[in-house]
Order: structure tokens, then C-alpha cells, then sequence
């Protein structure tokens, strides 16, 4: 409008100058004289407005444009002041070249260039690498902004300094004067993504520990559904931890009550309602997906955040079938010892007995001819009198701290007569198999002796008539190599027994060592129990392995004494025996008056004492005198008196070269099994025959 009006005045000043002019030139007389003189005046005159309306008009129109300029600059320092007032890097570039345009105050902050060199700088210049702007004018990740207008994404960046972290770029495509620009927000989430890796780490750690530890582990939603399984927990159930994912926990862990076959309750579920922690009860068993069943212990707790809220479950089980198995082994055993207690408390006066029929059997036997007939009916008494002592050894291997009395002993002689007297009378074919350098074992061989019969005499039963069983010897240096052993060390004598019988039903196999089980009508259940007690009381095992119809085999570990050690602990041979003082320690005077006779029948000179105190004050008497007592034989226990233990224990600090034999029918007793351990030199059992003691005083005489 200001434009027109200016226009205006211009227009009508040269209309009316040419006016005026032209009147004055025109006119005649005074009229012409007038006009020349008013012409100038109002020609100046109205110029003058004229150029005055125009100069005020420009005036206002300077002042209009300086106040416009001013709000313009005002603007411009605000926006300026809104464009460094973020903390943020913010960049405008070139969609074309990544060119800076503009860059705020936080970019040269936080990447250490000054004002001055912002103009020179590009996204090159704050990349890691290269941004390679060649690709339609610009790298992938920033041709997404300008193809679909914004784009957010991760970014190594680098400083003036060379240092790197990670960023995240939000970018925003801008189009001015016929030109693409970008605007990038930047955001350092070089902590974040620190925290991140280290949260990962942690993560795959924590996944690497539970992958590896030794129980299953299973995790849920608050759901209770699956959200992780561990290897263990993978091969315990039988569900791969991909395939599990989100699968209600209640069908991969599906347990059972053992006993009943009852479904039993979930552990997760009752963790995730009480928000506590739940165990199994026992016999619980997992059923996995192929459809095995195994004996489980386990417990389930509730996973609680920082807040104490709930957010899953965790479950940890394990595959309890070796301990079960560790549990039966412990209760066969205390089930033989409270059988042995009732054994061993018969024993010793049984063994008295015998000892004093035996005896008397022996010395009958020296007093009568060889070929009468008292002979004959002798030497069929004692036979007697040894299987009844046999029966006692079989009642006593039950006994409680029983341990065998042990020597070097080589088994395939053993073991052959063992076999072939149960055998002796049927058609079985036994087949034997001993390597010529067999280790020999450091064991009590009639025991040994009752683990075969028994062993034998249960695959005599279990096979047919011409029916064939092989026993088969062996070396063992690697215990570990050998299947069902707890130990991973030493040295063993492996004893095979296979026949090729009916076998044994799978539910009996674990009972067959139980005192007392048979299925057998005249059966009295002892013998596999008796052969397990034997066993285990030599250090060795006892395992079983059978298949119905088509056989058992047993194997008898015993611990191994090598060549080196057998030719170090085998005693020499005994020279002939010499007349010697012995002394005789017991309480029963039938047993004192036997082995009265017995020693002077073997050429010695018996002493007799009821107790270790008179044992004691006879030795230092007969010290004393100047002459000493060669040999003491003595009872382990005296009723109301002093016993063996105790005297030979006085007796050693009188005469510390005395040379003592334990002899007891209480063969229960540690002092039996480790006799130099209590001073004596040499054990003899009750009962016992001439050959034995005599052979056992000829060795301390040496």
C-alpha cells in the first residue's frame, strides 16, 4: 500500500509541473507574467510536499525494517539458544556429501572440536571406520532416513581424540531450497551399552554355571511355565530346553509318588501360591518323556525381584538312584549286624564246646589204632565236630566288628575245592580258568571257601541236569575301569562265577542279598547274605548280574597282595618244633585240661592259670627264678576277670620279648582279626586241632 501511495505522489507531481509550464510559457501580458511567477513557487512548493511525504515515508519504512531485523535477530537467538541448549549432540549435514551445515554447542562438547573447525567436519569425521558416503548419496543406515524420513540406530562414534563409544543416532530428513538435509539427534549410551554387555556376560555366565552344575535346574514364568532347562535337567526329563519353552512345567517335570504310582503335586506351583520354598517327599520319581522312571530329590523356591515380588520359580533336582542304591547297600548291613548280634553272643561258648570235643576226638584218635574200628568212628566224630564248627563260622561272620582273620592265601585251590565238593555228586561240568600269575589275596580262606559253595550251590540249584558253570580268575590294576566299583583306586582279584540257569527276575535281583530272603521251599535265606557279609568284611564287593533264562554271573573283587608283597609277608617254612614251657590262660577248666593234654602230647610243658592276673604274677615268677615261660596261650575273655587284651598288655611291659597267642571261639572280636595290634605274635580260633596249634607254637619258637 506505502508503495502505491509514493507512486501516487510521484505521479502527480510530474502532471502538474508540465502544467504550470506551459501556462507560463503560454500566456500574454500580466496573465503570462503571473503564471511565470506563481509557476516556480508552487512547482517548489508542491515538490517540496512531495519529497517530504516521500522522505517521512521512508523513514517509517527504515524504522519498520530495523524493528523487523531486530525481531528476526531476537528469533534467531532464541532458536540458537533452544538449538545448544540440549545436552545432546545435534547435527544438521548434507544428505548428499554428510557435510556439517550446522552443529550445537553439545556436539563440540562431547566430540572436542572447536567452532572453528565445525565447518571442515562431516559424519566421517565422527565415525569409527569410514561412512563410505557413495551409495545414493549416502551409507545404508542413513539412506533409511531419507528414503522413509526418520531412522534410529546404533553407532560407533569417534572423538577429536581418537577415543570410540557407542551412540544412538535418531535422524530426521529435511528438505530447504530444493536441497536434502539430515538432522541427527545423538545420544552416548556407551554406559548403557556397557551395562548391557556386562549384563550379558553375566547372563551367559550365569547360563554356562547352570549348564554345568551337577543337578537339574529348571526355571518358570509365574505361570509356571518353562523357561529355561539345564543340560542335567535336559537329560534327566528328556525335553530339549528349545522344545520346553513355554510348555507348562507340570508336563516336562511330571513326578510320581514311587510307591503309590500316584500323581504327586507340583513343587513350582506350590512355591509360586506359598512364595516359599517346597521339597519333594520321598519316593518321588520322575517319569522323563521316553517313559523312564527315576528315584528324584529335589526342591523348588520362588524367584523374587528387587521389590520382594514374585517373578518365576526355580527347581532343582537330582537323579537320586545311586544314592537309593548306597541306602539298601547300608541297610543289608545293619540288617547282618543285628543278626550278628544275636551270633556272636553264642558263639564263644559254643566254640568252648566244640573245642573241648574236638580236642578229646583228637587225643581218642592218638591212643587208638589206625585200623580199628573206634578209629574210624572217631575220625567220623570229627568231621562232625568240624561242620558244626563251620555252621558256627557261618553264624559268626554276621557278628558285629567279625573281621576275618586273614593270611597270604592263592585262590584257584581254594576255589577248585570249594567247587567240586558241592558239585561232587552231580553232572554239572565246571569249567575253571586261572592265569599262571594270578595274584594271591590277603584273606581268611574259609571264608573265602563259604562264599564259593554258596555261590556254586545256588547255580547247582538254578541249572538242569548236565547243566555247565565257568569260573574265571583275573587281574585287576584299574578299579576305575570296572563297572558298579565305588572306588577308583587299587588292586583286585577278580573272581567270575557264570552259569547258565534260569537267572534272575529283575524285582528279586536287589533282595537276594537280604538275610533270610529265598524262594526256595528248604531254603534258610543266609547264604547270598552270608557271601555279601564275608565279602564286604575283606574290603572287596559282591555284585550280581542275571538275565532271566539265560544265566547269572557274580563277581567276587577281593583286594590284591602282588608278587612283591606276597614274597614279603609269606612266613618261611617251620623248622621241627622243640620242647617248650607254655603257658595256658582260660576260665574254663575243661578247656585248661584239654590243651593240658594237647601240649604234652605235641613233647611241651603245660602251665595252667584261670585268669590274666594270675597269668601275670606266674610269668614274673617264673622271670624271676631264671625260668622264663616260652609261650602264653591266652583266652581273650574271662568272665569277671581280667581277659586277654589287658594281660598280654601287663604282661609285654614285664617281658617285652614275651611271646603271646590269642586264642578265643569269639571270633567277633577286633583283637582276632588284628591281633599284632594288641601285642600278641599269632591267633588261633576256636576250635582248633592239633596240626593248627602246633604249627602256630613252632613258628614263635623260631
Amino acid at each position: 500500500m506505502r508503495r502505491s501511495l509514493a507512486a501516487t505522489y510521484a505521479l502527480t507531481g510530474a502532471c502538474i509541473v508540465p502544467i504550470f509550464g506551459f501556462l507560463a510559457l503560454s500566456g500574454t501580458g500580466h496573465q503570462g507574467d503571473i503564471y511565470r511567477y506563481i509557476a516556480p513557487l508552487f512547482v517548489g512548493s508542491v515538490s517540496g510536499f512531495l519529497l517530504g511525504r516521500m522522505r517521512q515515508r521512508w523513514l517509517d519504512k527504515i524504522s519498520e525494517l530495523s524493528i523487523a531485523h531486530d525481531q528476526l535477530h531476537e528469533q534467531e537467538e532464541k532458536y540458537r539458544e533452544i538449538f545448544n541448549a540440549p545436552g545432546e549432540p545435534i547435527i544438521i549435514f548434507s544428505a548428499k556429501d554428510g557435510r556439517f551445515i550446522e552443529a550445537n554447542k553439545a556436539l563440540r562438547e562431547v566430540y572436542g572440536y572447536t567452532p572453528e573447525e565445525v565447518p571442515q567436519l562431516d559424519i566421517d569425521s565422527i565415525s569409527e571406520g569410514t561412512a563410505h558416503w557413495n551409495w545414493n548419496g549416502a551409507m545404508p543406515l542413513f539412506q533409511k532416513a531419507i528414503t522413509y524420513g526418520t531412522h534410529t540406530f546404533e553407532w560407533l562414534s569417534r572423538k577429536k581424540d581418537g577415543n570410540i563409544f557407542w551412540t544412538e543416532i535418531s535422524l530426521k530428513k529435511t528438505h530447504f531450497k530444493n536441497q536434502d538435509f539430515l538432522i541427527a539427534a545423538i545420544r552416548d549410551t556407551d554406559d548403557r551399552k556397557k551395562a548391557e554387555e556386562e549384563l550379558r556376560n553375566e547372563k551367559e555366565l550365569l547360563s554356562v554355571t547352570l549348564r554345568s552344575i551337577g543337578d537339574g535346574v529348571i526355571t518358570t514364568d509365574t505361570d509356571g511355565n518353562i523357561v529355561f532347562l539345564n543340560r542335567i535337567a535336559e537329560q534327566l526329563t528328556g525335553w530339549n530346553n528349545e522344545a520346553a519353552k513355554g510348555i507348562a512345567s507340570s508336563k516336562v517335570f511330571n513326578i510320581i509318588n514311587k510307591k503309590t504310582g500316584q500323581q504327586c503335586l507340583s513343587p513350582i506351583h506350590q512355591a509360586l501360591e506359598l512364595g516359599k520354598a517346597i521339597g519333594l517327599d520321598n519316593h518321588t520319581a520322575l517319569i522323563a518323556k521316553d517313559g523312564t522312571i527315576r528315584p528324584i530329590a529335589d526342591s523348588s523356591a520362588p524367584i523374587k525381584d528387587q521389590d520382594d515380588k514374585i517373578v518365576g520359580a526355580v527347581l532343582v533336582f537330582r537323579d537320586t538312584t545311586n544314592e537309593k542304591l548306597l541306602e539298601e547297600e547300608l541297610f543289608k548291613i545293619k540288617k547282618l549286624e543285628s543278626i550278628g548280634i544275636l551270633a556272636g553272643g553264642i558263639a564263644h561258648d559254643f566254640n568252648n564246646i566244640l573245642s573241648a570235643i574236638l580236642g578229646n576226638i583228637e587225643l581218642a584218635g592218638y591212643r587208638t589204632a589206625e585200623d580199628s574200628k573206634t578209629a574210624a568212628l572217631l575220625d567220623s566224630a570229627q568231621k562232625a565236630t568240624l561242620r558244626a564248627a563251620k555252621l558256627t563260622d557261618q553264624l559268626l561272620t554276621f557278628s558285629k566288628g567279625g573281621d576275618p582273620v586273614r593270611k597270604i592265601t592263592s585262590l584257584p585251590d581254594i576255589i577248585k575245592s570249594s567247587a567240586e565238593f558241592i558239585l561232587y555228586d552231580t553232572t554239572i561240568t565246571c569249567n575253571f580258568i586261572f592265569p599262571d600269575r594270578l595274584w594271591q589275596v590277603d584273606a581268611d580262606s574259609s571264608q573265602i571257601s563259604q562264599v564259593i559253595q554258596n555261590i556254586i550251590l545256588n547255580a547247582r540249584q538254578a541249572l538242569p541236569e548236565n547243566g555247565e558253570i565257568n569260573i574265571k580268575c583275573c587281574n585287576i590294576k584299574d578299579a576305575a575301569g570296572e563297572l558298579f566299583l565305588s572306588v577308583d583306586t587299587g588292586e583286585f582279584v577278580r573272581i567270575t562265577i557264570k552259569d547258565y540257569g534260569i537267572g534272575i527276575p529283575k524285582e528279586l535281583k536287589d533282595k537276594i542279598f537280604d538275610p533270610y530272603f529265598t524262594t526256595k521251599q528248604e531254603g534258610s535265606g543266609l547264604g547270598l547274605a552270608i557271601c555279601h557279609s564275608i565279602v564286604n568284611k575283606h574290603n572287596g564287593f559282591l555284585t550280581v548280574d542275571s538275565t532271566p533264562d539265560q544265566g547269572t554271573t557274580f563277581a567276587i573283587y577281593l583286594p590284591a597282595v602282588t608278587d612283591a608283597e606276597s614274597q614279603r609277608l609269606t612266613p618261611k617254612p617251620n623248622s621241627p618244633p622243640r620242647s617248650a614251657r607254655i603257658m595256658v590262660m582260660d576260665d574254663e577248666e575243661m578247656l585248661r585240661n584239654l590243651l593240658k593234654s594237647q601240649l604234652k602230647a605235641l613233647g611241651h610243658k603245660p602251665l595252667l592259670v584261670k585268669n590274666g592276673q594270675q597269668a601275670i604274677d606266674r610269668y614274673q615268677r617264673h622271670q624271676e627264678n631264671d625260668d622264663p615261660i616260652d609261650v602264653v596261650i591266652m583266652d581273650l575273655t574271662i568272665p569277671g576277670a581280667m581277659g586277654g587284651r589287658e594281660a598280654a598288655r601287663n604282661l609285654l611291659k614285664i617281658d617285652p620279648t614275651a611271646k603271646l597267642i590269642v586264642a578265643s571261639g569269639y571270633s567277633n572280636d577286633p583283637v582276632m582279626a588284628n591281633f599284632k595290634k594288641y601285642g600278641f605274635q599269632a591267633a588261633v580260633t576256636k576250635p582248633f586241632d592239633l596240626k593248627e596249634l602246633s604249627s602256630t607254637i613252632t613258628a614263635l619258637l623260631q
